[in-house]
């Protein structure tokens, strides 16, 4: 998509998700190969008719340059004429830039986005050329800032979802953590990466230097974050070496919830939602690694490593039954909408505002994320030059 249109998207994206009527749109779209079965499956599946409306606009973006024109078409085939003249007003308005939308006549037909073999099929998230930091300006230049991110599939996306904890435990079922599972893996299969679930796992480790661990569904003692770190640094996986592996990890830092700047009595005098039977609960119970105090100083560097936590340690996570966990929600979201131009850091830190001006409990509860970044470059997760 031309970044004139995109941009004319996103100036009318709150008229368009709190209006548009995404229902009649589904199947034109389909007939005019700008979306796919598996691609509209999707949108449906994504919840109220705003958040339909908003996946179908954020995806509308990643589908090349007779996208718009087809949306426009199509809003105009639904009846949805005020939406489509808002839309046509802003083209006129940039028409001094050349900016134009080709009428698309009866039976012309759509070439597919080219896409990949595996079922469901990824999707283009941008066709946009753009300049990022480092990216050569001669032919023979090295990218000497970027990471390179230009194969096919872009590398691999490993998510371990444990759910069901068994009875003995002492740990409660993570309900809401599927949906995280499927955010995260449509995601990255959107960015072009080959994704593999693994659910219910037990402790395979022991290992407690790097901050946190991470239980298996028996509840034995659990495997570092350090330990799982570690099989992937240069020394024990040489093919990895100067390549990026990035973890994030949605579980809680510890049992300490966090209340923000609230007083006494607005705390005291908000109404408790928290139940185990409400719909909010902070996620797993945290796991206490004794030498944990002085696990920062001992931090070992390893290169190209990037570990991103839902939340600063000793601190809850919150995750909701129904939609999942506020870190992988907005994660995707952010994901999703910004992946085609900025780099990992940028969109983290977007993460993080957006986590840490979260009102979904009432403005009781707060949460922020945080990472630990050893990375040497900048990363795109899409290479402009291929697509």
């Amino acid at each position: 998509m031309e970044e004139s249109h995109r941009k004319l998207l996103q100036k009318h994206r709150v008229t368009l998700v709190t209006s548009l009527q995404p229902e009649p749109l589904c199947s034109r779209l389909v007939a005019k190969r700008i979306f796919t079965e598996d691609m509209i499956e999707e949108v449906k599946n994504s919840g109220t008719r705003r958040d339909q409306a908003r996946q179908l606009i954020t995806d509308l973006q990643t589908r090349g340059t007779k996208a718009f024109p087809a949306f426009l078409e199509s809003l105009e085939e639904t009846g949805q004429h005020n939406l489509a003249d808002l839309l046509r007003e802003g083209l006129s308005i940039r028409s001094s830039s050349s900016i134009s939308v080709k009428p698309i006549m009866p039976g012309e037909g759509f070439k597919p986005v080219e896409q990949m073999t595996q079922t469901p099929l990824p999707v283009q998230c941008s066709d946009t050329d753009f300049l990022v930091p480092g990216k050569p300006t001669t032919k023979g230049q090295k990218y000497d800032t970027v990471y390179k991110m230009d194969a096919n599939p872009r590398g691999y996306c490993l998510i371990i979802n444990n759910v069901d904890f068994y009875p003995d435990s002492d740990l409660k079922c993570r309900l809401g953590s599927d949906i995280d599972c499927e955010r995260v893996q449509n995601l990255f299969k959107k960015l072009y990466f080959k994704t593999i679930v693994r659910k219910n796992l037990t402790k395979h480790a022991q290992h407690r230097q790097f901050p946190g661990a991470i239980y298996g569904v028996d509840g034995s003692p659990a495997v570092s974050v350090q330990q799982i770190v570690s099989f992937f640094d240069g020394s024990h996986s040489p093919t990895l070496r100067e390549k990026p592996k990035i973890f994030f990890l949605q579980a809680c830092g510890g049992d300490q919830k966090d209340k923000g700047f609230h007083t006494t009595e607005e705390v005291d005098s908000a109404p408790d939602k928290f139940s185990e039977t409400a719909s909010l609960q902070t996620d797993a119970t945290p796991c206490q690694a004794e030498d944990e105090p002085d696990a920062v100083s001992s931090l070992p560097t390893p290169s190209d490593i990037l570990v991103s936590y839902s939340t600063f340690p000793g601190y809850v996570s919150w995750r909701d039954k129904r939609e999942g966990s506020w870190y992988i929600k907005t994660l995707v979201r952010v994901f999703s909408e910004y992946a085609h131009s900025e780099d990992l850091q940028t969109l983290l830190t977007r993460v993080t505002r957006n986590i840490s001006e979260n009102e979904e409990a009432n403005g009781v509860f707060k949460q922020i994320p945080g990472s630990f970044n050893f990375l040497r470059k900048h990363l795109y997760f899409l290479n402009k030059e291929k697509q």
